[in-house]
């Protein structure tokens, strides 16, 4: 079955989605929509196909079946109903929303107009992060004593509306979305949270420290920045460590994400009671594989590979630690 589509968003996370699409075969990129026609003209000139200032007026003349949605997180909503208006399926870049009500509006509508919305998660296809689940799965860790991740950047030098906190969230909902995505994908429903942060004078919570409890016993640590200064290298490190052996996994970039050629990664198992074994991975393109497990899902009519069902409960985790960070308690879900 050969779909179509369209990309409403042509920054920089608009661009990995475009580079990631046109790798599919019988997935056909027919237009992109960007009020900013800079990057809005190129896209369609480097992808071949047509451009739009007016994402509606895309949707009413071009043959598309499904939609990315790659904007700013307060403008999720807008477009997701817009795609569900218009009876498109719709993959929409993580974080989900800013608040619960925003959630619950997004998700009834696709329900009713029979459309499939996926968040965009891309970390769960991270090729250490797919071993290290399945690992977990076999039990290769045994009883798990403490989890610890982090995600931790530079303040994005290719957007202006990440400190705002009307239309990011902040690091908290940015940075450490990321992690409790794959947290919850690993150990399920969360019990209780409670976090510590240093909020930016606008308003974002853009650092954050978290501890979650979960429902069947794991306890995790996570660590989100996206205000780390200076030559820091971006970096994603998770340590999981039980009775049967530890692993460390590490992963460093240039400034900021964007700049791959210097990036470096290292997983390593320590099992107990023989050598440490430093673990190898084939390169994956997280989205492109992201991407084609949602659209054979829309072919085959089978479950979505992120069920809309786990980035709602995703979303009330994070929003039960923005409550500790404003409140100094501990939240219980």
């Amino acid at each position: 079955m050969v779909l179509n589509c369209a990309v409403v968003g042509t920054g920089f996370i608009g661009e990995m989605h475009l580079k990631a699409i046109e790798k599919i075969e019988d997935y056909n990129i027919v237009a992109v929509a960007d009020t900013n026609e800079t990057t809005g003209k190129k896209a369609a000139v480097d992808f071949n196909c047509a451009f739009y200032t007016d994402a509606e007026e895309m949707l009413k003349n071009e043959n598309i079946d499904v939609v990315h949605i790659c904007l700013p997180t307060s403008l999720h909503e807008k477009f997701v109903l817009l795609c569900a208006q218009y009876k498109k399926h719709v993959l929409c870049e993580k974080p989900f929303t800013l608040t619960f009500e925003s959630v619950q509006r997004m998700v009834s509508a696709c329900e009713e107009a029979g459309v499939k919305l996926m968040i965009a998660q891309a970390a769960r296809w991270w090729p250490e992060f797919a071993k290290i689940k399945e690992m977990y799965e076999q039990g290769d860790f045994g009883d798990l004593h403490m989890v610890y991740c982090n995600r931790l950047a530079q303040y994005p030098n290719w957007t202006s509306w990440h400190r705002d906190p009307k239309n990011s969230g902040g690091g908290l909902f940015d940075m450490n979305s990321h992690n409790i995505d794959y947290l919850y994908s690993l150990f399920g429903p969360v019990e209780s949270v409670y976090a510590v942060g240093w909020k930016c004078p606008s308003g974002c919570w853009n650092h954050v420290i978290s501890t979650l409890t979960f429902k069947n016993g794991v306890k995790a640590v996570d660590e989100g920045s996206n205000e780390i200064v200076g030559d820091f290298p971006f970096t994603i490190s998770l340590r999981m460590t039980g009775d049967n052996g530890t692993l460390d996994y590490k992963f460093t970039a240039g400034f900021n994400i964007e700049n791959l050629d210097a990036a470096s990664a290292q997983t390593i198992f320590f099992e107990k009671d023989k050598p440490a074994q430093k673990l190898e991975f084939s390169e994956v393109d997280a989205i492109e594989a992201e991407t084609r497990d949602y659209i054979n899902a829309i072919r085959n009519g089978t479950p979505l590979p992120v069920p809309i069902e786990e980035s709602v409960e995703v979303t009330k985790v994070v929003l039960a630690i923005q409550e500790s960070l404003e409140t100094g308690k501990l939240i219980v879900m």
